[in-house]
Parts: C-alpha cells; structure tokens; sequence
C-alpha cells in the first residue's frame, strides 16, 4: 500500500495530465470555431451580462483593461460582440453579445462537451457524476483560486 505522500503525489500527476489532455482537447474543439480559451471565457461571461461597460467587463474577467481591448478587438472583427458608446456616458463602451456571438457560443458549448466525452470516455455516467461531485468539493475552498485560473487562461492564450 503507498504512503499518503506517494498517493498524494501519484493524484497530483494524473490531475495534471488530465487537466493537460483535456485542454488540448478543447483547444482542438475550439479551433475550427475561431476560438481559443480566451475567447471562450469573454463570450461566457458576456451571455450572463451583455451592455454592460468595457470596464465591468475588464473587473468581471480579472484583466487588465489593455488586454481587454485586444480580446474585444478580435471577437468584434469576426462579429461576435458590439461596442457602442454608453448613452449615459459618452466615454464608456458598453459591450454586447450578438446573435451570431451566442450561437457560436453554443456551438462552443457543444464541441467541447464532445471533447470531454472523449477525454472521459473510460467512465460511465455515475462515475462522471462522482468525479464532478468530487472535484467540486476539492475545489470547494478555492473559489477566487479558480476565478482567478479562468481569467488567466485570458491573460496568457497569446492573440492570434
């Protein structure tokens, strides 16, 4: 029987290689979208509160406003979201998904639910279910900890 140091250390590696192969997997879902991890989170997070200011945005992302920009800059060309100027404040930008940005979004969703099946293909439903329970109570305590990874994927995914 291993020692809780050696089982600890052997859970750690097949967290971390499972985290690797699934994020290669969603990475190779999202590209024939258009989408890399960065945009993904943005686009998410503007489903729950599209209008709102560049600004808000910016807080709600965890970024720095000049990465923002960029991001925006992107996801805009390729008509997934809208700047306009904010009526009550001509200096603001508010930003919104559009219809085409929502059903990329979903088409998103889908591929990298398709991507997870495969990457967990070797558990059954009630094992996927126990796994999900249990990395949610794992994390459980680590909330801002896993806020904070979600807004580094948009802080380090390198623009195109």
């Amino acid at each position: 029987m291993p020692s809780p140091a050696t089982a600890a250390h052997r859970s750690s590696a097949l967290l971390d290689h499972l985290a690797r192969l699934t994020r290669s997997r969603a990475e190779s879902a999202l590209a024939p979208l258009g989408l890399r991890p960065r945009h993904l989170v943005a686009l998410t997070v503007l489903r729950e509160h599209s209008g709102g200011t560049q600004q808000a945005l910016a807080s709600a992302l965890q970024v720095d406003r000049t990465n923002l920009v960029g991001l925006l800059n992107e996801l805009e060309a390729d008509g997934l979201i809208v700047r306009e100027r904010a009526v009550d404040d001509r200096r603001r930008h508010t930003v919104s998904l559009t219809v085409a940005g929502a059903r990329r979004l979903g088409e998103a969703e889908a591929a990298l639910t398709a991507a997870e099946d495969e990457v967990l293909a070797a558990l059954d439903a009630d094992e996927r279910e126990t796994l999900y329970h249990l990395l949610r109570r794992a994390t459980g305590g680590h909330t801002a900890d896993c806020a904070a990874a979600a807004a580094q994927c948009v802080e380090d995914d390198p623009p195109a």
